[in-house]
């Protein structure tokens, strides 16, 4: 199959082909006949898979298909919503995520989220960082961690000079940045990130997608796109996700495919997979 081009035409080889995947052996998570009603509506049905530890995997698929819906599980996030009702495995470090004696507070800051648009607090630079940290008992130097954690996100050269500014003054991409390093400021081991560059121009996706690959050296990120470039650029996996539609009309999100990025977008075991990739639907 012909990788996927870019934006300007060209052709563009999936990062991922060019370095291995790391080994599943140890999964941080062990997904197991998942399915999400909201409702009785069965939103999303019997999906199994594992995440590996500090590598960044990829879930892409049609809207409607489930993948944000599967993100919140990995942190709960779903809780937070009345009629939603998880039914499966979802075991984090071989621990039952959603055992009674799990606290969903501590789930939700071992396993952070940066959401779609942008959101910094309406609060300074400094204090967008700093409000976690002081929330939790940081006891530590908060101006040496502020510093350390917007370095971390590649924005400390950018903003060190305003810390004391609104972050609301800053572009979409500095503001996601800065969502990115608030999330890492209270030190999760995880991050979700639901389709975090759908709001961002090439140049600020293009260093969101270089800070990914930089964090994935300490953090397991998961991330949700409809971008097929990003997928294959970024990620050492890759899961598709479709949705199937039963007699009565009604929409069930599936797993269809889950492997190596550089093996779903050069030789996808479903035509499914192939046809989507290739955009003959979606």
């Amino acid at each position: 199959m012909t990788p996927p081009s870019d934006s300007h035409g060209g052709t563009r080889s999936p990062r991922a082909s060019h370095r291995e995947a790391p080994s599943l052996a140890s999964p941080v998570f062990e997904i197991g006949s998942l399915s999400v009603f909201y409702g009785d509506h069965e939103a999303v049905r019997d999906v199994n898979m594992n995440i590996g530890d500090r590598q960044i995997t990829a879930m892409i698929g049609p809207s409607g298909c489930g993948k944000s819906t599967v993100l919140r599980c990995f942190n709960r996030m779903n809780d937070l919503l009345p009629t939603a009702r998880v039914v499966g495995k979802v075991r984090y470090h071989n621990e039952d995520l959603y055992g009674r004696e799990v606290d969903p507070i501590e789930v939700r800051r071992r396993i952070g989220m940066v959401f779609q648009a942008p959101n910094p607090f309406p609060k300074s630079i400094y204090d967008n960082i700093a409000y976690g940290p002081r929330v939790g008992g940081f006891k530590g130097n908060l101006d040496d961690l502020v510093e350390e954690t917007l370095t971390h996100a590649a924005l400390w050269d950018e903003v060190k000079d305003k810390l004391k500014s609104s972050a609301l003054g800053l572009s979409g991409g500095q503001q996601q940045r800065l969502c990115i390093a608030r999330t890492i400021a209270v030190k999760p081991e995880v991050i979700l990130m639901d389709e975090p560059c759908s709001a961002l121009d090439p140049i600020a996706t293009a260093k969101i997608e270089d800070l990914m690959e930089h964090l994935a050296r300490e953090f397991t990120i998961i991330v949700v796109t409809h971008n097929m470039q990003q997928a294959a650029r970024v990620s050492h996996r890759t899961a598709f996700f479709t949705a199937d539609v039963d007699p009565q009309g009604v929409r069930h999100g599936r797993l269809v495919e889950y492997d190596e990025t550089a093996l779903i977008f050069s030789n996808p075991s479903d035509q499914r997979t192939e046809d989507y990739i290739s955009g003959r639907f979606g």
